[in-house]
């Protein structure tokens, strides 16, 4: 593994509190794929986790409600052939995952007016365009 995978800030994924399960995966290899368990499956008990802060933590299971069972979080990764990069992909679609449910919501929208120029300016190009298409018919050339 190539160390900790940061959420965001100084908030990492603990090692401990991951649960790896490998199995053998279908795809490409050949006769190897028969023989190796490359297939990964990390689980993280998002319920029981104590490296997220409290408001990180409720925010995400509420987020990611639908994904979880009993609390827990899991991810499949099978597109490489090495057991390795894998495990590398299961780990940072975790941990992205994890950044974006526990993300603060966005700012309200605070909604403006629209200048009148801008308005008028608007209404002045409609009205052109149109008296332009009404100029190609061919109406009023007897």
């Amino acid at each position: 593994m190539s160390g900790p995978y940061v959420i965001r800030g100084s908030v990492s994924l603990p090692e401990a509190e991951l649960m790896w399960r490998f199995s053998r995966s279908s795809g490409p290899g050949g006769q190897h794929v028969n023989t190796s368990d490359t297939s990964v499956e990390l689980r993280f008990d998002l319920a029981a986790t104590v490296a997220l802060p409290p408001v990180w933590k409720e925010r995400a299971l509420q987020r990611l409600a639908g994904r979880l069972a009993d609390g827990v979080l899991t991810v499949r990764a099978s597109e490489h052939r090495s057991q390795w990069r894998n495990r590398e992909t299961a780990a940072v679609r975790l941990a992205s995952l994890l950044a974006e449910a526990s993300a603060p919501p966005p700012k309200p929208r605070r909604p403006t007016r629209i200048p009148r120029g801008i308005n008028e300016r608007r209404l002045r190009e409609k009205k052109k365009r149109g008296d332009t298409k009404r100029g190609r018919s061919g109406r009023g050339w007897d």
